[in-house]
């Protein structure tokens, strides 16, 4: 789809908070590609084996994780307790000029450590990706959405929109959509079952994604303010090419 890049990060504001079930949202409406970087834990199966299992697509949809970790915990703790340690530089974006798109989706929130130095947010940075973030729906979404967007912008990262997963809370998207200066593109609520067709039509009917767009330059200092001035890279034009890598 035009509106949408060819390439971008889906993100949360914290964990469980239904970025899997968005990137099967995703994918299901438009037939992507989909790539989690980090797994931590196995058990009863990864994000990419439920995602294969719901939207029914084959195999060549999927690219595997850089990291795959024993335990449900933080990427560094994961790392750690399975005796390995997550090196930024070892992550390039998988070759995906056969699909629409590539989905790329982190493990937890921003701010989670990745190891003693980087965060969820530098791999980010790393693969110079624009950002969809997701939210609950729920009390205490605006501070976490607008806290997760304050740190987006401060990096100088492009934001595609907000998607809120959830009982529709109309107060809480309007509050997300001035503050934010972002357009909630979604709002997904429960959903008894989830499967192909479920899924699909979540997309066709809840995706406002000929609305999606990348915030300007104009637009970062609004809530980057809120924090200490940084050097912001210049956000990279959407597209498929991964940087080089040193070492690679």
């Amino acid at each position: 789809m035009k509106s949408l890049p060819k390439v971008f990060f889906v993100t949360g504001t914290d964990t469980a908070v239904g970025k899997t079930l968005v990137c099967a949202t995703l994918l299901a409406g438009l037939k992507a590609a989909y790539w989690k970087p980090i797994q931590s834990g196995r058990q009863p199966q990864t994000d990419t084996q439920w995602i294969r299992t719901v939207t029914a697509l084959d195999a060549s949809h999927f690219f595997p994780e850089q990291y795959l970790f024993s335990t449900p915990l933080s990427p560094h703790a994961a790392a750690a307790q399975d005796g390995l340690k997550i090196e930024l530089d070892y992550f390039k974006l998988p070759d995906c000029r056969h699909f629409p798109h590539l989905i790329v989706e982190g493990a937890g929130g921003l701010m989670v450590p990745l190891n003693e130095r980087y965060l969820m947010i530098d791999l980010i940075q790393h693969l110079n990706l624009p950002v969809l973030l997701v939210a609950r729906s729920s009390l205490g979404t605006i501070n976490h959405t607008l806290l997760s967007l304050a740190q987006l912008y401060s990096r100088g990262l492009s934001v595609l929109g907000v998607v809120l997963n959830g009982p529709a809370n109309a107060s809480n998207r309007q509050a997300i959509e001035h503050w934010g200066q972002v357009p909630v593109l979604a709002e997904i609520e429960p959903v008894a079952h989830i499967g192909r067709q479920t899924l699909s039509e979540i997309f066709a009917e809840r995706f406002k994604v000929e609305h999606a767009r990348v915030n300007s330059q104009e637009r970062l200092p609004d809530l980057a303010s809120l924090h200490a001035d940084e050097n912001c890279a210049e956000a990279a034009e959407c597209g498929a090419r991964a940087r080089s890598h040193p070492g690679d």
